[in-house]
């Protein structure tokens, strides 16, 4: 399904093949030689998402850019199946495996691998021809890799990066941050009210 979002369609290269049950929203644009599977979900919100050539979105993957943080996909990529991928750059021969979760202002360099279930956090710079291994976590620039029982150490670094602050423009520490996050979210979102379905 393709739907026109804030005025923008996506555009689709003919050699490229997009499952019917894949949603397609906005300013997207799709390269030739690419698979977008069953549940895919590629949504513009407010900044453009172009897919580079032979690119391969599994099942249930999404790919999503928000209003200040565009996606970039390389050539030759394959996001696995319910990965997730937003406001990031991904280079060329990337390999995101399966429930791997890419985070705004990402930067993954070419011919890395994100393993199943593992996340590269926001503002992190992945150099090329990285292994972020099984379920562990690649934060900040420069880059630290850090396993998942490692809790304390992510999260301090976390504090550092500011999340909330860089990903939504609010402070975590107002005592009304969910009540403004959803209501300042929920608006953006709104704008979908208008949508058109355009295939």
């Amino acid at each position: 399904m393709q739907f026109e979002h804030l005025g923008a369609r996506p555009r689709i290269h003919p050699g490229a093949v997009v499952a019917p049950t894949a949603v397609i929203s906005g300013d997207v644009t799709i390269g030739e030689g690419c698979q977008v599977l069953h549940g895919a979900v590629l949504t513009a919100e407010g900044s453009p998402i172009v897919i580079g050539e032979n690119v391969i979105v599994m099942e249930n993957a999404l790919i999503r850019a928000s209003a200040v943080h565009p996606v970039h996909i390389g050539d030759h990529v394959l996001v696995g199946p319910m990965a997730s991928v937003s406001g990031a750059t991904i280079g060329d021969e990337v390999y995101l495996a399966s429930g791997s979760r890419i985070v705004n202002g990402a930067r993954v360099g070419e011919g890395s691998l994100v393993r199943v279930g593992a996340v590269v956090h926001v503002k992190t710079t992945l150099p090329p021809r990285t292994v972020v291994p099984l379920g562990w976590v690649a934060i900040g620039d420069p880059m630290r890799l850090l396993p998942a029982a490692d809790a304390e150490e992510i999260s301090a670094a976390r504090e550092e990066l500011d999340f909330p602050g860089y990903v939504f423009g609010l402070d975590r520490s107002a005592p009304d941050y969910m009540t403004q996050l959803t209501e300042r979210y929920g608006a953006a979102l709104a704008r979908h009210a208008a949508d058109r379905r355009v295939d």
